[in-house]
Formats: C-alpha cells, structure tokens, sequence
C-alpha cells in the first residue's frame, strides 16, 4: 500500500445493493467522505444479486446453475446452454446501466472474453475427462471456484467504468487469478494488489472473489466475499471496516414484527455478531468477523438506501451500558435429534460417535443439551443428511432410541443480556400468547437465550418476545429513509443462508 492509510475504509457493498445502481452511486461510491473527498476508500463487491445463483445453483429452490449442471452430466450441452444464458443476462445488466454509452462496449467485451474463455476451459475439461485416467469430480472444486469468480470480476468491472465515466480516478482490482499460473494464498494476492494502490489519488474496486491456495469456496461456501472484505480490511491497516447491505441492523424482522416496532441497534460487539451468524442472520461471515476482532478493526453496518444513518458499529469492546434485549431473532426450520440411551450415564466421551457422524454428512450443528441418558443436537440441514445420520447412529448404538422433531428456535441476543428476570419474563410473554416452551436454553455468560417451539409458532414466538423484552425500551427508532426501505425489502433481514 502506497503512502499512509490514516483515515482509510474498506468497504463491502452486497449483492442487492450493488444491483440497485443509481442509488449505490449516488449513496455510497459518489458520497464524499470527508470534505468533499471522495478517495481514501478500498471498495470489495459482491456479484449482482441473483448472479451466483445462475452461476452455480439456487440455494433456495435448489435449480441448478452453470456448475450445477456440469457437474451432474446428465446432459452434455445443458450447461453450455446456461453458460451462455447467463452471458445473455450479464449483457442485459450492462445495457440496463450503461444504455448506449461507450463503456456498454467495454464491458459486454470484458464479458464475451469471460464467458467464451470459460467455455473453452469446460470443453477441454470434458474432453480430458472422457478418458479414463482423468475423474472429473477431482476438478469439480476448481470448476466451482473458477465460475464463482465470474460474478465478481463482473460487477467490480462495471463499478469501475462507472467510476470512470464520472471523473473518478477508479482502479479495477481484479483478484480472481483470470488467466494466471500462480496460485498464491489469499493474503498474498491481496497483499499484492494492495502494493500499487494509492488510495489518497485512486479509488480501487476489488473483486469480492479471490483466486488462492485455501479456495475461498470450498473454505468458506458463499460468504467468501466478506472473507475477502476482512483480509482486504486487516491488510491494509484500515481504520474501519463498512458492509453497505440493503437494510438495517435491527431488533427484529419487521416483516415480522411490524415496522412502527422494531428498532436499529446503534452498537454491539463481536460476540453478538457470532450469535447472529449461528442464527444465519446475515451481520457478518464469522470467519469476517474473528480476523477484524483480532486486528481490533470496527465494524460499521449501514444500509444503502438510508445513507444519513450512522449505521451499527461493531467493536470488541462494547457493551451495553444498561443490560438489555438488543436482538430477537432465530431459525424457523430446525431438526431436533434426540438421542437417548441408559448405557450412556457415567460414560465419558458418549457423544464423539454422534459428532463424527453429523460432521461427516455436513450437517450444522446449531445448540445442544444433555443429562444423565439424553443428548439433543438442534440441526441445520437437510432432511435426506439427517435420516443417513440416524440410519448411521442406530448402526453403532443399536440400543438407543433415536427421534427426529421439526422444531424452530427463537433467539434473544444482547452484549449484556443480565437484565432482572428476563427468563420469567420470555416464559410469561410465550405462555400468554398460547405457545408451548419445547425447550430453553440459557448460558451463564449471558449473551443470548434460545427458546425452542414448535415450528408454526416461530413468528408468534418472535412478536411476543419482542413485545416483552425489546418495545418501549430506549432503543433507536428507524428514520424515515431507513422504513421506507425495509417496506421495500419486505423480510430481507430474516434468517438466511450466509452469501456475499
């Protein structure tokens, strides 16, 4: 990094924002600073939103993408046929943003050289593997990675242009490794990128994806670009770290709640961001997080289309001054497995087979318990993993009694959750709204409680504990702006998968 990064930012811009043009600009990349300055700023994005679902597969719905339809060679063309609907797409996206500029030329260029460059790659792949020497799931991770990439390198190009076109000194950073040999770690290529840039006189775009050693997707699934974000943010010896996301940091889903209830949370800390990652609330990857905790970086959250608000400031240190309920939220489908077996009193270690069973199918683990002849483990993951983990289970244990329970968790998360009574107060809330309490879960070091109920009960569940334990409370009320979004984001901030 040339000269001094005082006063410097790295910032992520997501998926749904970078998707949203005029407003991003406007809000977030032509917003000046400090004193009209627009540098001192090092952007990473995210693919547009939609795109690495075309590129790979629909988390959601499951319909497959380009890799998808490669790695299962039930037809040899279906995925060149996407490939190139995808390519269509791209094009779409850029005569959206661009009309019939110049830089419409640039970029649908930059595409077709993408786009024809990985078709031939696949081809020669398919080709490789026709002969029996070569297995082709042996490459089917790099094939992921290499696909991944594409949506990054896409937006971060356009951003750039735009940029551009507006009289900005914007640099592209492209860290996907498109056509290069070498293969280094991921700090090693940031680090690298990083050397030439003057973020004083240059606005650089990183890709959110970035070509390395550990593969970013196969290390971290779909929030690589928040990984990539930390390490840019670390490496450069930022001041702060902003994610520019489509809504607020809030008390709840106010689609759940309602929007006059639910309130942003000014500031927390780190450890309340890993709570909300174990609820799959999209605050930060935690593999983001634990690089800025330990580099001891703040966090800012703000929301794109409400750019007057400070936003959530997340650091290591902070703590609520009065011990409150920052945060409801939870995981509407849960599996609960319950494991039961008298031979396990006294046992030490009576777990390990389980543990080694649910890692094996690659089932999350979201919370536990245990007594005397009982351990539950609360999954995340498919019905089809879990039934292999039973039918697997009652193979070593054929004396255990084995049962599967669809269940939902409801989360109360705060950095000082030690208010006076507030296990009486969430039992009363859920009892007087007509809910049965399938299971609590409280630590001593009090930074969340986990209720368990049924599953057709989650969003009562959350209306009435937050009713209880958050409104009325001295929290932030939303600007006008910041409603006014979430109306348009209508349940953007309930529990999803982690993505970038």
């Amino acid at each position: 990094m040339k000269h001094s990064t005082q006063g410097l930012s790295v910032e992520k811009i997501g998926g749904t924002s970078i998707s949203a043009t005029d407003v991003v600009l406007e809000n977030v990349l032509l917003r000046p600073k400090t004193d009209g300055n627009p540098y001192n700023r090092i952007f990473v994005v995210s693919a547009y939103s939609g795109m690495t679902n075309r590129l790979l597969d629909h988390e959601k719905t499951g319909e497959p993408g380009i890799y998808a339809l490669f790695a299962s060679a039930e037809s040899e063309w279906s995925w060149s046929d996407k490939l190139s609907q995808v390519g269509e797409e791209m094009r779409r996206v850029n005569r959206g943003i661009f009309g019939d500029q110049s830089e419409r030329r640039d970029a649908d260029q930059f595409i077709l050289e993408r786009i024809e460059g990985i078709r031939s790659c696949l081809l020669d792949l398919q080709r490789l593997c026709s002969y029996g020497h070569f297995r082709l799931e042996e490459h089917l991770a790099t094939v992921k990675e290499m696909l991944a990439a594409l949506g990054e390198a896409h937006s971060a190009h356009n951003t750039t242009l735009l940029l551009r076109q507006r009289g900005l000194n914007a640099r592209f950073v492209d860290l996907t490794g498109w056509r290069e040999e070498a293969v280094p770690s991921l700090d090693q290529r940031i680090t690298r990128a990083l050397e030439e840039i003057d973020p004083k006189s240059e606005l650089p775009i990183l890709t959110g994806y970035a070509h390395c050693r550990e593969g970013l997707m196969r290390s971290y699934g779909r929030g690589y670009t928040e990984v990539t974000f930390s390490r840019a943010a670390v490496l450069a010896n930022a001041e702060e770290a902003i994610i520019h996301k489509e809504f607020h940091l809030s008390s709840a889903d106010p689609a759940v709640v309602g929007i006059d209830n639910v309130r942003t949370i000014g500031r927390t800390n780190y450890d309340v961001a890993d709570q909300l990652s174990n609820m799959g609330m999209e605050a930060v990857h935690p593999r983001a997080a634990k690089g800025l905790r330990q580099a001891e970086i703040p966090l800012r959250v703000k929301n794109t289309f409400d750019p007057d608000d400070a936003g959530t400031e997340i650091s290591g240190d902070y703590v609520t001054a009065q011990p409150c309920t920052e945060i409801i939220t939870g995981l509407k489908s849960v599996i609960a497995l319950e494991f039961f077996d008298q031979d396990m009193v006294g046992v030490k270690g009576y777990d390990a087979a389980i543990l080694d069973t649910l890692k094996r199918h690659s089932v999350r683990i979201v919370t536990k318990c245990s007594n005397a002849n009982t351990i539950t483990h609360y999954l995340k993951g498919s019905l089809k993993a879990v039934r292999r983990v039973v039918a697997g289970l009652e193979e070593v244990y054929p004396s255990a009694s084995i049962a599967t329970r669809n269940v939902a968790i409801v989360s109360m998360i705060g950095s000082d959750l030690n208010v006076p009574g507030i296990t009486a107060l969430a039992v009363n809330a859920l009892t007087k709204a007509g809910m049965e309490i399938l299971g609590l879960h409280q630590m001593i070091r009090s930074v969340d409680m986990q209720v368990v109920v049924e599953e057709s009960a989650f969003e009562d569940a959350i209306k009435a504990l937050h009713a209880a334990l958050v409104e009325g409370k001295d929290t932030l009320p939303f600007t006008a702006a910041g409603a006014e979004s979430f109306a348009r984001q209508a349940g953007a901030y309930a529990a999803g998968p982690l993505n970038g």
